[in-house]
């Protein structure tokens, strides 16, 4: 099973009022932890990659090569794609040229016209190499340095503007933001994603920062027309409790308990767990 295209997949999701899981990567075990996870479950994956795990993991080609040599190894005959989260303009030309079957072009810090011909030059490329595209209007806030920004509401009119380019998904700014929510966050905008939804017709919308929303709000959004959920902190939160869990019982000081095989191997099976979880939640277990 080769990589492919989200487009298909969220099509899917699109006529059956489900969304896919996007799930970002970290290191290998992450890799492992959701290619399992997909195929025990037989269920469509989207694997994400921010700018910051490609320079950790050693660039786009070295993860394209890693994930496709995991699916061989592993037999993993569900639907993966390998997805650039967030990637700025040229990120999203690397990753097209070094084996990414999907990328999102966030442009949203731009002014809407300079967004709307970047996303347009993306799309060109991309889809003559059959690569999906995902584009962003209104910023998805989070934490930094400390401070949590709630991010920017998605205007309507800007998003059936970007939706008619021949995009392929739309990620919008609904009052969701990325890692940890805050204790007096006001709820995603229901109403702001029903008028979207009624602006960009068919097309799968996104939902940035997927960890630590309540599940009715999940289910609320996915009814609406949401098609993609991104996770990644609550993912990499069980994966930390695992590890720390380990140490803190010892048993890396007994045998060979030291080992980076045994001191990680509980936080792939938390990760997959996580990750189990979300795509029940989402609806899209055993959609492969």
């Amino acid at each position: 099973m080769y990589l492919v295209s989200a487009k298909e997949m969220l099509q899917e999701a699109e006529r059956g009022r489900y969304a896919v899981g996007h799930f970002n990567l970290n290191n290998m075990e992450s890799v492992r932890a959701f290619l399992l996870a997909a195929q025990e479950t037989h269920t469509p994956i989207i694997l994400g990659v921010s700018g910051g795990t490609a320079k950790y993991m050693g660039g786009y080609r070295t993860i394209t090569d890693m994930v496709q040599d995991f699916m061989h190894y592993l037999d993993i005959n569900v639907p993966v794609a390998l997805h650039v989260d967030h990637g700025k303009y040229e990120e999203a030309l690397a990753a097209i040229e070094q084996g990414f079957s999907s990328v999102m072009f966030d442009g949203s810090s731009y002014p809407i016209e300079e967004n709307i011909a970047k996303t347009k030059e993306v799309v060109r490329l991309a889809h003559a190499k059959g690569i999906s595209v995902e584009a962003e209007v209104g910023g998805i806030g989070g934490e930094e340095d400390g401070k949590i920004s709630m991010g920017e509401c998605a205007d309507p009119a800007q998003c059936e503007q970007m939706a008619s380019l021949g995009i392929d998904f739309l990620a919008a700014g609904i009052g969701n933001i990325h890692g940890k929510y805050p204790a007096d966050w006001k709820g995603l905008n229901f109403s702001l994603l029903g008028e979207i939804k009624r602006r960009t017709g068919d097309m799968p919308l996104v939902l940035h920062g997927g960890s630590c929303i309540p599940d009715d709000q999940i289910r609320k959004a996915i009814s609406l027309g949401v098609g993609k959920i991104n996770v990644n902190t609550e993912c990499q939160m069980a994966f930390t409790e695992a590890v720390r869990k380990y140490i803190e019982e010892g048993r890396d000081l007994t045998s060979k308990g030291f080992a980076p095989r045994a001191l990680l191997a509980g936080g792939l099976d938390a990760t997959k767990a996580m990750c189990i979880k979300k795509m029940t939640l989402f609806g899209c277990l055993g959609k492969a």
